[in-house]
């Protein structure tokens, strides 16, 4: 029997959890903190062809928009709501392929029926947080190869300390350079519906990703 998830009530849920969070977002990053290390942005490639059907399922949640580019203030607050957010999310969804789920080879979607592949979770992930309050330019949907080389879709949080990748692959949030992933793709900071390609250009052509 599969498990739905109440979407309403999980954003609810999460918002109040992360509203102490908000007022951190907008401070200022912490005078003599490290250098940041920032994954190396290249030119607008092609959108995944399922974040395209995503848009064309949701369209109120791909408004083109350009918006001032933002990053979070990763205070310690920040770190654990965003630790326990994608907990949540890994723990409540189990996976499952597009194939057998939707009878189709790639489709993103929400996991409303508590069922989903790596797109699904982090689309998931990614509304919880802007719903919660969180800067969209922050949540960048990312396409990588996994260590197996196959296709695979990630949350990348951009913060003043780094960017941090939101995986079910793996439960702990680590640093982009951590992961052993090759970067292929995100979204623009300024633009949800632009894509920018990442690290080594010869991967760039990946249109969608197949792993899970």
């Amino acid at each position: 029997m599969r498990i739905r998830i109440n979407i309403k009530s999980a954003l609810a849920g999460v918002a109040l959890a992360l509203a102490p969070v908000l007022a951190s977002v907008a401070m200022a990053a912490q005078a003599g903190s490290a250098m940041p290390v920032y994954a190396p942005v290249g030119d607008v490639t092609t959108p995944p062809s399922g974040y395209l059907q995503f848009c064309r399922d949701n369209p109120s949640d791909c408004k083109a928009s350009a918006q001032e580019a933002r990053d979070i203030v990763l205070s310690r607050q920040a770190w654990k709501d965003l630790i326990a957010l994608n907990d949540q999310v890994n723990q409540s969804v189990k996976p499952m392929t597009d194939l057998e789920n939707y009878g189709k080879v790639e489709w993103w979607a929400y996991p409303t029926d508590g069922y989903g592949d790596c797109e699904d979770y982090v689309l998931f992930k990614r509304k919880l947080l802007i719903d919660a309050g969180w800067p969209r330019s922050a949540l960048l949907i990312t396409v990588v190869r996994d260590k197996k080389g196959e296709g695979h879709a990630v949350l990348m949080v951009k913060t003043d300390r780094g960017e941090f990748v939101l995986d079910n692959q793996e439960p702990k949030i680590l640093s982009w350079r951590a992961t052993g992933y090759r970067y292929v793709k995100r979204q623009s900071q300024s633009d949800q519906n632009v894509w920018v390609s990442l690290g080594d250009t010869q991967t760039t052509s990946i249109v969608s990703s197949k792993g899970d």
